[in-house]
């Protein structure tokens, strides 16, 4: 890669920099001033004001971690696309074309999921 093409990736490098820096700041921050008063009723599983029911550890669906791990890898290959539509203009047909084939992959990918049934809340 050349100096210019470094270049271009340096705002994005500042923007998830400042991003880890302030989470990380207000993680610290809420550790720091937050009250620490624990008790029996604060140390339960808060399920919308209802009272919980049965083990907080019961074993879940399979079908909440397909729809979990489709999300993450959905959402990790989506982050692909905004480097290139930061560099659309300078791509040309090439980077159309490529970011096309990659936009097929996800929607057989998704077709296949949806074919397998991970979708279906009913089964």
């Amino acid at each position: 890669m050349t100096e210019g093409h470094l270049q271009t990736y340096v705002p994005l490098l500042i923007h998830m920099l400042v991003a880890m820096g302030l989470a990380g700041a207000l993680l610290l921050a809420s550790r720091w001033v937050g009250p620490r008063r624990p008790s029996r009723a604060k140390l339960q599983a808060y399920e919308c004001g209802i009272p919980p029911l049965g083990d907080a550890r019961e074993p879940f669906a399979v079908k909440f971690y397909l729809v979990a791990i489709a999300f993450i890898l959905f959402d990790a290959e989506t982050m692909f696309l905004f480097p290139w539509a930061y560099a659309f203009r300078d791509l040309g047909w090439f980077g159309f074309g490529a970011i096309g084939i990659f936009i097929l992959f996800l929607a057989a990918g998704d077709i296949y999921l949806w074919k397998k049934g991970v979708f279906d809340w009913n089964r």
